[in-house]
C-alpha cells in the first residue's frame, strides 16, 4: 500500500479509513506539525523527504506548488471536502491504484455530484 503525508486541512476520520484499508498515513498531528502554521511549500518538501504522497484539499495552493516544478514529490493528491470521509477514503485509494507511479503526479479527487 502507499504512503501519505495528510496535512492539517485533510479530514482525520479519511486517514483513519485510509489506515484502515492498509495506506500508511502519517499526519500533520502525528509529524508534530500540527497548529504551527507551516507554510505549504514546507509542508511540501517534509512529505518528499519522507517519500509520502501528500494528502491535501488545499487544491489552489498546492495546484500552484505543483505548476512550479521547483520541488521534487512523490506525489500530490488534491480533494474536495466530502462528509462521507469514508467514501472519501475510498475514492483516493481508488485514484492513486490508477496511477502507475505517483512520483511527480498530481491526482484530484473530486467528490461525485448528486
Amino acid at each position: 500500500m502507499d504512503r501519505f503525508y495528510s496535512n492539517e486541512n485533510f479530514p482525520r476520520q479519511a486517514v483513519e479509513q485510509l489506515r484502515r484499508i492498509g495506506h500508511d498515513v502519517l499526519n500533520s498531528f502525528d509529524a508534530g506539525n500540527a497548529n504551527r502554521a507551516v507554510p505549504d511549500e514546507e509542508v511540501l518538501i517534509f512529505a518528499a523527504a519522507e517519500a509520502r504522497i501528500l494528502l491535501t484539499q488545499n487544491r489552489r495552493h498546492f495546484l500552484m506548488l505543483h505548476n512550479r516544478k521547483a520541488i521534487n514529490h512523490a506525489g500530490i493528491v488534491i480533494c474536495t471536502f466530502d462528509h462521507d470521509f469514508e467514501r472519501l477514503a475510498l475514492r483516493v485509494h481508488t485514484a492513486v491504484l490508477k496511477v502507475s507511479e505517483t512520483d511527480g503526479k498530481l491526482i484530484r479527487v473530486i467528490r461525485p455530484t448528486r
